[in-house]
């Protein structure tokens, strides 16, 4: 059964969402736009981020992703509190202003919010991060591999049904916390390496939530990309910031994709974000970073604040 709160939410978006769209195509044409081009992103004094390849994957995208887990568990987070007028909203905001890269997850419920926005933004035009959280499998003991490593088919399929894509970029292994998780999580590995080998995912690998798991994945030949917390103060972090830099440097001089995430250590930074963004421009092994935002101007200030730092490996 559909929970009406939703999808009351999503018909007033898509009642709203025709009014501005109405709005916004009279106005452009009247600044002498033609239609095709009428739907272009402007981006005045807030500059695009850059676009980067991530690693050995291929994948072309943006720096920065709009991250979606902000206080993110039971399939719910700060963006999806907002509602789907606002959450969509948001990342309608992110896209016209030149971004091109979405963390999902979920844990976070965050795929049919972003399904709706696919309705105004080109598929082919975006990178989709989502993570399997796992733990919702049940104790490890009572299960079979065989069983998990179905139910994680099973789990891409609905991510795909979700999004309404036949494709996720990345999917990632959601919050790892034991050093020894590749032999915990083989059966996940084996359901995520067929999945590739059917170009139903493109590329995989880890979010990390432990130091030793962290150690691991660096050093793992089947992890391609590393979601990993970094920030100057080693809030939220596995580690501090200098034996995490070690770790994430080695790792991308191994081939592996790094993606900085707690870069505002998840908004306790926010009053130091300045200094937070130049620390993580600073750094040759960071391919990109992914930010939760909650509001339309934090985006254009971190987009100004990228502009201000440039990455040194750009």
């Amino acid at each position: 059964m559909s929970d009406p709160t939703i999808e009351l939410d999503r018909r007033r978006f898509l009642g709203t969402a025709a009014g501005i769209g109405a709005g916004l195509g009279v106005g452009a044409l009247a600044h002498g736009k033609t239609a095709e081009n009428a739907a272009q992103p402007e981006f005045g004094a807030v500059p695009p981020p850059p676009m980067v390849t991530l690693g050995n994957t291929g994948i072309r995208t943006t720096r920065l992703a709009q991250g979606t887990g902000v206080a993110g568990g039971n399939r719910q987070s700060n963006q999806t509190r907002l509602g789907f007028e606002k959450f969509v909203g948001l990342i309608q905001h992110a896209y016209n202003r030149g971004v091109r890269f979405f963390d999902l997850a979920d844990l976070y419920g965050t795929h049919l919010y972003f399904r709706e926005a696919l309705r105004t933004i080109p598929r082919d035009e975006v990178t989709i991060l989502s993570k399997l959280w796992w733990r919702y499998d049940g104790p490890e003991a009572n299960t079979s591999a065989a069983f998990r490593e179905q139910v994680t088919k099973s789990a891409l399929e609905r991510f795909c049904h979700e999004l309404s894509t036949d494709r996720v970029d990345i999917v990632l292994l959601h919050c790892l916390m034991d050093a020894k998780w590749p032999e915990q999580m083989k059966p996940y590995r084996a359901a995520l390496e067929d999945a590739k080998s059917r170009g139903q995912v493109k590329a995989m690998g880890v979010s990390c939530h432990d130091f030793g798991a962290l150690k691991t994945a660096a050093q793992t030949d089947w992890v391609e990309v590393i979601l990993a917390r970094t920030n100057p103060e080693g809030v939220k972090m596995d580690a501090s910031p200098a034996e995490v830099e070690a770790v994430l440097a080695d790792a991308h001089a191994a081939g592996k994709t790094i993606i900085g995430m707690k870069i505002i250590g998840e908004g306790q930074l926010a009053d130091d974000r300045d200094r937070c963004i130049a620390y993580a421009q600073q750094h040759e092994w960071l391919d990109a970073m992914t930010i939760g935002f909650e509001k339309p101007e934090q985006i254009d200030d971190i987009l100004r604040l990228l502009a201000k730092h440039p990455a040194v490996n750009a």
